[in-house]
């Protein structure tokens, strides 16, 4: 199943799976924490059927994610950001989409999944200690949402204030240690 073969819109929402995928992608969410590698097979299986189908993206970066598996999470949100880029004719790599405002950023639900997208790649950038990657993105996040629909601004202040040791009381954890650890 291609990204044509499918209301991207919908599929963002989880809308619109095969029954198959949805089966799969249910499957190795009640598999997950008891059988792991029977979870991974179902979300392979899910794969093989709607590779870029928003959902099964989704489901693959939570699964690393809440494994604390981030290097791979972080490769399935640049394959999430390619399959966004389609959908909304971008250039496929993020670095050279024009650093212009994306239209509709707060309704738009192809610009919301891209957006969201990057900054979850930004922020596993961080969790990863590539600062370089996770500036450059949220850099990108800036010139594309200038109104912070997104919410990636705060993500820019913990990446500064990581960089400056920003904080005068002892006490008050930083939040990069949170990211880090949490």
């Amino acid at each position: 199943m291609d990204a044509a073969a499918f209301d991207f819109d919908a599929g963002v929402l989880g809308l619109g799976l095969p029954p198959e995928v949805e089966a799969a992608l249910r499957s190795a969410g009640e598999l997950r924490g008891s059988q792991p590698i029977h979870a991974m097979a179902q979300l392979m299986r899910a794969r093989e059927l709607a590779p870029e189908h928003p959902a099964v993206l989704i489901a693959f970066y939570r699964h690393y994610f809440y494994d604390h598996r981030l290097e791979a999470a972080r490769d399935i949100a640049r394959r999430a950001l390619v399959v966004g880029a389609r959908a909304l004719g971008l250039p496929p790599l993020w670095r050279e989409v024009p650093g212009v405002a994306l239209a509709d950023t707060a309704g738009n639900a192809r610009t919301r999944f891209y957006l969201f997208v990057l900054k979850g790649y930004a922020y596993l950038s961080l969790r990863l200690d590539d600062d370089i990657e996770a500036r450059d993105a949220l850099a990108k996040l800036r010139a594309l949402d200038p109104q912070d629909h997104v919410g990636s601004a705060l993500l820019e202040t913990v990446r500064v204030r990581a960089l400056v040791g920003d904080l005068d009381d002892d006490d008050e954890e930083l939040p990069l240690r949170q990211l880090r650890h949490g």
